[in-house]
């Protein structure tokens, strides 16, 4: 797929489908890591054909975590982090630069920017 550049508008309004599909992202990995300990105990029974209720759980866990991924991935956007909710948006600057417009979850709007190669810790205001 070729790259998509975004213009700040183009990131702000893709912010209510981002939200909604990170919280299922966040909520579907939650409930997975929450039945961690849970978890061998059901791959071991599964290793014997046993099957269980908590495994059909957790795979429908996966699949709804792997879907999210899939459509926010398939908006032209990088999830970066997903557990900050952390999603950066391919962006050329005025003068033909190519950086991030960077957001994470919980944040208003689209307001920091970042290059390419300095991520979450070189962000700067729009």
């Amino acid at each position: 797929m070729p790259a998509r550049f975004f213009t700040l508008e183009e990131a702000n309004a893709l912010l209510p489908q981002l939200n909604a599909l990170l919280e299922q992202l966040m909520e579907a990995r939650r409930a997975i890591v929450e039945a961690r300990p849970d978890l061998w105990p059901v791959l071991k029974k599964a290793i014997g054909n046993g099957g269980s209720k908590k495994a059909g759980e957790l795979l429908a866990e996966f699949q709804r975590l792997q879907q999210a991924y899939q459509d926010i991935e398939a908006l032209g956007v990088l999830l970066k982090d997903p557990d900050m909710g952390l999603i950066d948006f391919l962006h050329r600057r005025p003068d033909g630069r190519e950086v991030f417009l960077c957001w994470r979850y919980g944040e208003p709007e689209v307001a920091y920017w970042h290059e390419l190669h300095t991520g979450f810790a070189g962000r700067k205001p729009v």
